[in-house]
């Protein structure tokens, strides 16, 4: 048989993966989108729970002047209202950390749900690592390259043209 290979080759620009998947394990990221630079900031960890979360909110603290107020959209997962979160929002001034919780099953009204299907089809998708800590390192990286161009979100809907009442009822 003298029929060409046509299978994708590195000349071609593309390269043959075979259907082998070793699982090394799972990292979890939190992550946010500062809305004024659309710079997104992220934590990637071995595990999700209270004290990453603690560790991702010093990153915040640490990274925004002292007197400002950090507003921040999250989800209902047990970490972000702990005992040991509470306990950390208590060592800092009071109203620093401002939380809004998007209704259960509403993820995606959270904006930073939609970066990580952005980088999932980007990035995650397209590449094999041999270890977590490669893991890691290409996910930071992309973060690095994402924050060189970011993009700023312009909000249509103004605050300021509706009353207190209105916008605590949406």
């Amino acid at each position: 048989n003298t029929a060409p290979d046509l299978r994708p080759t590195p000349e071609h620009g593309e390269v043959y993966r075979d259907a082998e998947y070793k699982r090394l394990g799972t990292l979890s990221m939190l992550a946010g989108i500062d809305l004024l630079t659309g710079e997104s900031i992220t934590l990637v960890s071995e595990t999700h729970k209270s004290s990453d979360f603690i560790e991702f909110l010093k990153i915040l603290d640490k990274k925004y002047p002292s007197q400002d107020t950090i507003r921040i959209i999250l989800d209902n997962h047990s970490a972000h209202t702990s005992k040991e979160t509470r306990r950390f929002l208590d060592t800092l001034p009071k109203g620093r950390f401002k939380f809004v919780f998007t209704p259960k099953h509403g993820s995606w009204l959270n904006m930073i749900e939609s970066f990580f299907s952005k980088m999932t089809r980007q990035m995650l998708r397209v590449i094999r690592v041999n270890t977590k800590e490669e893991l890691e390192e290409r996910i930071y990286r992309y973060f690095d390259e994402v924050n060189r161009e970011p993009v700023i979100y312009h909000w249509k809907y103004k605050m300021d043209e509706i009353s207190e009442e209105e916008a605590a009822s949406v």
